[in-house]
């Protein structure tokens, strides 16, 4: 069995046949081929160099036609840029559904007593207005943002170590120079590191470019697959924070295909799943199918005998990877 396809099914409840069948891969299983076209990399970018920079050199490493990240770091930023390769690109938007956390240094341009820095500190949680810097990509527009924690980790004089666990699209410079500002005396950000994006954490291990770099040359001159197996994840791995939606093997492919999920092709649903709800549609060997909608909750699927389950809107496994098993109209 497969501990990845354990986790994603864990607490699910079956409210349809199950029929698991030899077709596909358990995701921590796939060959390495195929591990390439649905990868995923929790790359921990090095200082000095802009995202897109790294992510030419991780299609040169990897030897592949297209990848692409979630979240633009810095370029002196470090730390957590998430990575899919090939079909997995597809998945990666929904890592901004979740929070982001940062550890940021910074600089208070004169003295502060404790007191008023933790005050203002505290006045920064909760939804706050941010207007991105003239340095950004996007359109500089006043917008609201969520700063769901700040911590003060340390203080050395003029330097704050902070903690900030934030919306996806926050700027934690300018977030930085927002508190300056209301404190009085200006500030700075002089350092920034990433360490989690959504589910994905650097307590689970990030992959360096050098380690990219050199298990792939090992795994080209025939040094075995673990190397590359340790350094690329199947890209299921990046979505714990999706409910899950398990359809039959006879569904899978007429998604694939761009049809919607049918309540007959359900095998299994979260527990708790509402209407409305962001999931993650998996095939019964936990390999991901498409990110989509839920368009029944769990009551209406123990109950329901037909209509629509859910709407697929990025659909990530190629068409014929599983057998046909619907016919098309004529």
């Amino acid at each position: 069995m497969s501990a990845l396809r354990d986790k994603i099914f864990h607490g699910l409840e079956v409210v349809g046949e199950e029929s698991e069948g030899e077709h596909g891969h358990f995701p921590d299983a796939r060959p390495v081929e195929e591990l390439m076209r649905y990868g995923f990399i929790p790359l921990d970018k090095p200082a000095g160099q802009p995202s897109h920079q790294v992510m030419a050199w991780v299609r040169q490493i990897l030897g592949v036609s297209r990848a692409g990240h979630s979240g633009t770091l810095d370029p002196q930023a470090t730390g957590l840029l998430p990575i899919g390769i090939n079909e997995a690109t597809k998945a990666l938007t929904t890592l901004l559904i979740g929070p982001k956390q940062y550890y940021t240094v910074m600089r208070l341009h004169s003295p502060v007593p404790e007191a008023e820095l933790d005050a203002v500190l505290s006045e920064f949680v909760g939804e706050i207005y941010q207007r991105p810097p003239q340095r950004s990509s996007v359109r500089r527009v006043t917008r609201t943002k969520a700063i769901y924690r700040m911590e003060k980790v340390s203080r050395s004089g003029n330097l704050v170590l902070l903690r900030v666990l934030c919306q996806a699209g926050t700027y934690v410079r300018k977030l930085v120079y927002d508190m300056g500002e209301v404190l009085g005396v200006g500030a700075t950000m002089v350092e920034l590191r990433r360490t989690r994006v959504s589910d994905v954490s650097e307590e689970g291990g990030l992959v360096r470019l050098h380690e990219l770099a050199l298990s792939m040359r090992r795994y080209r001159e025939g040094g075995g697959e673990e190397g590359v197996r340790k350094v690329v994840w199947p890209i299921e791995s990046a979505l714990g924070h999706l409910k899950p939606l398990v359809a039959k093997d006879s569904a899978v492919d007429s998604v694939c295909h761009g049809a919607q999920l049918a309540v007959p092709g359900v095998a299994r649903a979260h527990a708790e799943l509402s209407t409305g709800d962001t999931v993650a549609l998996y095939t019964q060997k936990g390999e991901l199918v498409a990110v989509g909608q839920a368009l029944l909750g769990i009551q209406e699927l123990r109950e329901v005998q037909k209509g629509l389950a859910m709407k697929a809107g990025r659909v990530i496994m190629r068409a014929g990877t599983y057998p046909k098993e619907w016919k098309s109209s004529d």
